[in-house]
Formats: structure tokens, C-alpha cells, sequence
């Protein structure tokens, strides 16, 4: 993967004459940022669509996972379909597929449909963002460093997140939830009309015909991701166990498991080969990617249980804590560049950074964790978790990238962002569910007995305003110990890094030619037939 050392030229040829050269980078920039705000549904829009909708908390969710899943397992077809199709080709189809998915998500009811319509509206989703990005690489970065492609990239997506959180939000407070489908689907129109006036075909090396792809394969594993995103989040639900429904998508997935495996091991051409697995340091990465991103579930059962039953703020309240989180991501992108690039520091201790810095998220929300204070007094938590997040995020994909050969590294992906998104954020939200449920319970028990018609009377205070202050008094006790129990699950994966020590090359390698890459796909399919 050497050979990079001599810068390349940047040049865009896929754009008309008419376009300006210093105009055409900052084109392909926003049209990844409106790919990057898009989705099937919104979670900003979450309690409109429960209110308006028949559809649970947990259906919503499922779209979620559905969607990720569908950008997960997309990442080892990017380059395949890359030197398949033109630029202009692959993005006017993502655009289109965006457009339509967001079109018809609002007026489907019925589940599976509506699932399997955010699945395709996430892989048309990172098709759009990876084809942007990849043709602005040089102009990143002439020697296709990652550490500068890495954080660049963040700031694109994690700033989208967030801000694709605020305008769902605001949009549906002022007028409907479904004007940020029809807002998406704007965007979408516009990128067709700049693709189709600003952009011709055009190909930089020779057409390599789509051979050699386990769909089958991709589907299984697809299937996998999202039998376990949806055994983990309707666990709850269902009670778990106790539920036919569970058992049954549990014996499901363990034999979609068992048919990953096997046909990964008896076909020529898998779609994650088993020399992938085989790369020191990947496992560990991946449990290490698993276990932040169930700290990370916090995010969506802890806060959402303390804003809304505690503190009981409304949708346009709580998403003013999106802008210092989004200040969190941001400067975690920026930390990570200065880190990596300009200062060139080991990366292993830009985890132990990142990681100290979720420490500093669980500590400071358990001691400020109050249903008396100041929506100010959430901002350093918030920034301190944009923040880790974003630092963890660039720093995980770097290693990801050194440890592996460039064929492998996209299908490494594809495992990484199962994990990273769908099942870590799945399993994660399924234990702080659960553990809240056991303290509110253990709770109640405890305090219970203090509250009866006779000591309210006593106070002339009615009872139902006693009850509700008591379930508030009992929802903040139990967030303390769901928070205490995480800072001390961080704690001690901090100390774990701080034991460990290993040298790690601080001059990382560049990422190939596009040239390069098709031709070691070409002999690598061909090596395989003769064999």
C-alpha cells in the first residue's frame, strides 16, 4: 500500500467546463452534507409520529437500526459499483432512491415495508456520501492521508446527525413531521438538477462488470444485523424470554448465524472472506467498538428518561442540547487531526483520550443529575460526549485502516458499522432499559411505603400531585445508579488502556490509487478462478 509519497494532481473532470475549478470540491461537499441529513424516518420527530401514528417507540426504533444496517452492509460494494458505473450514474440513482424512499415512508403502515424502505434509503444513503467524498479525497489531502480523510469525513457526518436532529425538530414543532421528509426530498431535487446540468459521465478507468459478488451472502448478513437489532429491541416489549415472538427470533438469528459462517467457508467469493477475520488487533477493535457504543447507548434511553419524565421538557427544549454536542463533535474531529496528523502522536493514546473523555460524560451528568437545575448545567456533559464520540469514532477507523490490507479494509467496515451502529446501540439501550426497570422497581419498593392518603392529608397536599412528585423523586434516583453503574463500567475500561502499552507506528499509511485498488480486485478474481 506504499508508493504514495508523491503527491497527485486534484482535478474533477466529471464537471461541465462552465463550472469553476475552485467551485466544484465545495459542490460535491454539499451534496454529501444533504446525503448525510437524509433517513427513512426522524427521531427529532419521534413523539409526533407516536402521537399521530399507530406505531410504537420500539417500531420507530426499528426503522433506525434498519436503516443503519442498510448502510452497513452496503460498505464492500462501494468500490465494486464505483468502477462499474459513472460518477453522475451512482449519484443521480442514490438522489433518486433518497427521493422516493422519503416519499413513500410517511404513508406506509405496514411494518416490514417500512422497514425494508429505510433499509434501502440508508444504502442509497452512504452510496451518495462515499461517491462525493471519494472524488474529493486528493483535494483533502494530495497524499490521501486519512488522517486527514478521517476527521474531514466526521465533521461532515456527525455534523449532519445533529443538525438533521434540530431541523426535524423545528419542523415539526412549527408546521407537520413529515415536512422533513418533504424538506429531504427538496434537497434531493436539487442535487438532481446540479448532477444533471453541472456533471457529465465520465470514467476514469475501464468498466469492471459486477462478477464475483455473494449477493446471497450480503443478504444474510443484513438479515443477521437486523434479527438482532430487532430481538434486542423489543426484548423489552415482549418481556424477553417469556415471548414465543423472542425465542422464535432468537432461533432465527442463531441459524442465519450459522449460515453466515458456513457459506462464508464453502463458496469461492463470500461476501466477508474469512481471511478478513484473521488481521491481529482486528477482534479487539471490534469488542472494543461494541463495548463504547453500549456506553454510548446512554444517549438514547438514559437522557431521554431524565429530560422528558424529570425534567419534563418539551421537543423543542431538549434539542437545544444538540448544539453543544454538535460542539463536541466538531472540536473531537478537529482534536483528532491536530492529534494525528499535524503532531503525529501514537493513536492508542488518542483512544485512552477519547475514552477519559466519556468518563468525564457519565461522572459530570451523575453529579449534576438533578430534577432543580438549569438546562446550562448540561452543556459540559454534552460537549464532553460529542466529543468522545467523535475522537473514538476517526480513531477506530484509523486503526481499522493500518491493520488491514485495503481489500479487507471495506468489508471490515461493513463489520465495523454493525456493530457500531446497529447491534452495540441496540444491546446497549436493551441493558440500561433493563437496568432501569429493576431500580424503579427496587425503588419503589423502598420508598413506597412512605407515600399514603394519610400522610398526604397530613400536608393538605392532594395525592396525585404526591405520586407524581414521588415517580419523579424515584426516576432521578434510579438515573443516578444507572449513571454510576456506567461511569464505573468506563472507569475501569479506562484503567484497562491505561495497563496496556504496545507500540503502535505513528506515520501512518496512505490510501491507495482508484487505479490501484481495481487492479488488485481484477487480479484477485482472476488468481482465485485459475486457482
Amino acid at each position: 500500500m506504499g508508493g504514495q509519497a508523491q503527491p497527485m494532481p486534484f482535478s474533477m473532470p466529471m464537471f461541465r467546463r462552465f463550472v469553476p475549478e475552485k467551485a466544484r470540491p465545495w459542490t460535491y461537499v454539499f451534496i454529501a452534507l444533504t446525503f448525510q441529513l437524509s433517513g427513512g424516518l426522524y427521531m427529532g420527530t419521534m413523539s409526533q409520529m407516536m402521537g399521530e401514528t399507530a406505531l410504537m417507540r420500539e417500531d420507530l426504533l426499528m426503522c433506525l437500526y434498519a436503516n443503519l444496517a442498510g448502510m452497513a452492509i452496503y460498505f464492500p460494494l462501494l468500490f465494486r459499483t464505483k468502477f462499474r458505473f459513472t460518477n453522475k450514474t451512482l449519484l443521480c440513482a442514490a438522489a433518486t432512491g433518497v427521493l422516493l424512499c422519503n416519499l413513500a415512508a410517511p404513508h406506509i403502515t405496514f411494518l416490514p415495508l417500512l422497514w425494508l424502505v429505510c433499509f434501502v434509503e440508508g444504502m442509497c444513503k452512504i452510496q451518495g456520501t462515499f461517491e462525493c467524498m471519494s472524488n474529493i479525497q486528493l483535494w483533502m489531502s494530495p497524499t490521501r492521508d486519512f488522517t486527514v480523510f478521517f476527521p474531514v469525513l466526521h465533521i461532515i457526518i456527525l455534523g449532519s446527525m445533529q443538525l438533521s436532529d434540530l431541523l426535524a425538530t423545528w419542523l415539526a414543532y412549527h408546521y407537520h413531521w413529515d415536512f422533513m421528509q418533504l424538506f429531504v426530498c427538496g434537497l434531493m431535487v436539487v442535487d438532481l438538477l446540479v448532477l444533471t446540468i453541472c456533471t457529465r459521465h465520465f470514467r476514469m478507468f475501464k468498466k469492471f462488470p459486477l462478477v464475483g459478488i455473494d449477493w446471497l451472502g450480503g443478504l444474510l448478513w443484513a438479515l443477521l444485523a437486523l434479527e438482532v437489532a430487532y430481538l434486542f429491541n423489543y426484548g423489552d416489549y415482549y418481556d424477553w424470554w417469556h415471548s414465543p415472538v423472542m425465542r422464535r427470533v432468537a432461533v432465527a438469528a442463531a441459524v442465519t448465524a450459522v449460515a453466515c459462517v458456513g457459506r462464508m467457508f464453502l463458496i469461492r467469493h463470500p461476501y466477508l472472506e474469512p481471511k478478513m477475520w484473521t488481521y491481529r488487533y482486528l477482534v479487539p477493535i471490534l469488542v472494543l467498538v461494541t463495548l463504547v457504543e453500549v456506553l454510548f447507548a446512554a444517549e438514547n434511553v438514559l437522557e431521554e428518561v431524565y429530560l422528558g419524565e424529570v425534567m419534563r421538557y418539551g421537543a423543542m427544549t431538549g434539542a437545544r442540547l444538540d448544539w453543544p454536542v454538535l460542539a463536541g463533535c466538531l472540536s473531537g474531529c478537529l482534536f483528532s487531526y491536530w492529534w494525528m496528523h499535524t503532531r503525529r502522536f501514537n493513536y492508542l493514546r488518542l483512544i485512552i483520550v477519547g475514552v477519559a473523555a466519556l468518563v468525564c460524560y457519565f461522572v459530570v451528568f451523575y453529579l449534576t443529575l438533578s430534577g432543580d437545575i438549569h438546562i446550562s448545567q448540561l452543556y459540559l456533559p454534552m460537549v464532553c460526549r460529542g466529543f468522545a464520540y467523535a475522537v473514538l469514532s476517526v480513531t477506530f477507523l484509523t486503526c481499522a485502516e493500518e491493520i488491514m490490507n485495503f481489500r479487507h479494509f471495506f468489508q471490515s467496515l461493513a463489520v465495523f458499522q454493525m456493530l457500531h451502529m446497529v447491534m452495540g446501540g441496540v444491546v446497549g439501550a436493551a441493558i440500561y432499559t433493563r437496568a432501569m426497570d429493576c431500580f424503579m422497581a427496587d425503588n419503589i419498593a423502598r420508598y413506597g411505603a412512605a407515600v399514603d392518603a394519610v400522610a398526604a392529608s397530613r400536608n393538605a397536599v392532594p395525592v396525585p400531585q404526591v405520586m407524581d412528585m414521588f415517580m419523579r423523586f424515584v426516576s432521578e434516583v434510579s438515573l443516578k445508579q444507572a449513571y454510576g453503574w456506567a461511569a464505573y463500567a468506563c472507569i475501569l475500561l479506562l484503567l484497562l488502556f491505561l495497563l496496556y502499552d504496545a507500540p503502535i507506528r505513528r506515520r501512518l499509511k496512505q490510501m491507495p490509487f482508484w487505479s490501484k485498488v481495481r487492479k488488485d480486485t481484477v487480479e484477485a478474481l482472476s488468481t482465485e478462478k485459475v486457482g
